[in-house]
């Protein structure tokens, strides 16, 4: 659910920027009010595992597309929201400037639609909900798979809205949304599912990591001992591994559901732009900055003449070592800048002095 830069317009897209940019200093000084010293190292390993697990896009049967995880719930379940929203930003950012995945211009949007809906709308008004406060199993499960689904739909009508306020008369509103929200809701199951099993694995390994802060500063007050974080580190951390460096192999060479869509309704995958020098603009700059694009060596323009003029069928899995270097490559910029940006707040806050925190 990536959007290229020819899906927003310029004021659509800078207003989208706008927006996100203030959410995002609004949850760094959260993070810093929190006093939750736990979530720095949890923001990079959960970062490079949402980054590795974005790169498998996995079929949706008798439809010709595919989805992929997008992990806003996940993070938002597991870091709360403010967190959770830091390292989704870090994530698209990350995929966009070095990976060519997603435009320099949609990016506001991207993790509006990606990092905001489920963290801020989601998470409380769905998952929260359900819990009403009982992390017990069954409820953890449902939650889990409720708010999942229900936060890609809501991100996939907002791709249909920043679309129509953007002027892309090739895809008219009613057709666009008729065929991107039952192909979300496919893709959001499967995403649910993955978001459960995900939390029962935490739930067992470190249950105190879905209680409410406040219950966890009480816990981390009274005992002398905080439990080790290593378990599940280590789990997310191989699982991020395995997901960048050789389950990428096995993604579905079906288009997403966003190009899925597009392409039934305007019989292409790709919108070109109707002129306009900021396109262009970002687009080289992203040409530039990007190594890995598409999640692969950088080819010449005689391999891509010749991939594009012959007439074999791509083959399925793709072993290919741009893949897993891009997997290993992105998942471990993504660990450390989400993790300096966790460890930074935190950092500061100390600096700034604990105690003061915990009086409030």
């Amino acid at each position: 659910m990536h959007m290229a830069d020819t899906l927003v317009s310029p004021a659509v897209g800078g207003t989208m920027w706008a927006i996100t940019a203030g959410v995002a200093a609004y949850s760094a000084k959260k993070i810093k009010e929190e006093s939750n010293e736990r979530k720095a190292p949890l923001m990079g390993v959960l970062g490079a595992f949402v980054f590795a697990a974005q790169m498998i896009n996995f079929s949706i049967p008798g439809t010709g597309s595919s989805g992929h995880f997008a992990g806003g719930m996940l993070l938002a379940i597991l870091l709360g929201p403010y967190a959770g929203f830091i390292t989704m930003a870090s994530v698209l950012f990350i995929q966009a400037l070095f990976f060519a995945d997603g435009g320099l211009l949609a990016m506001g949007a991207n993790i509006f639609n990606m990092g905001f809906l489920p963290c801020f709308v989601a998470y409380p008004l769905i998952y929260n909900k359900i819990l009403g406060g009982d992390t017990g199993r069954r409820r953890v499960l449902t939650g889990s798979l409720i708010s999942a689904i229900v936060a890609l739909q809501l991100g996939a009508f907002a791709v249909v809205l920043e679309t129509l306020l953007s002027g892309i008369t090739e895809l008219p509103f009613s057709k666009f949304v008729l065929l991107m929200q039952p192909i979300h809701l496919a893709i959001g199951v499967v995403e649910g599912i993955i978001t459960a099993g995900i939390i029962v694995f935490v739930r067992k390994a470190r249950p105190e990591l879905l209680e409410p802060l406040e219950i966890s500063r009480k816990v981390s007050t009274i005992s002398k001992r905080v439990p080790s974080m290593k378990k599940v580190l280590i789990g997310l951390g191989i699982m991020a591994v395995i997901c960048g460096g050789i389950l990428s192999w096995f993604a579905s060479t079906y288009p997403d559901g966003l190009e899925w869509s597009m392409f039934k309704v305007a019989g292409t995958e790709e919108i070109h732009p109707s002129g306009g020098r900021l396109h262009s603009t970002l687009a080289g700059i992203q040409e530039k900055l990007s190594f890995l694009p598409d999640y692969d060596f950088k080819k010449s323009e005689g391999t891509i003449a010749e991939e594009a003029s012959s007439s074999g069928e791509e083959t399925w899995p793709s072993v290919s070592p741009g893949t897993t270097v891009s997997g290993l490559v992105g998942g471990a910029i993504t660990l450390f800048i989400a993790g300096m940006i966790g460890f930074v707040l935190v950092k500061r806050l100390s600096k700034n002095g604990v105690a003061g925190g915990r009086d409030r």
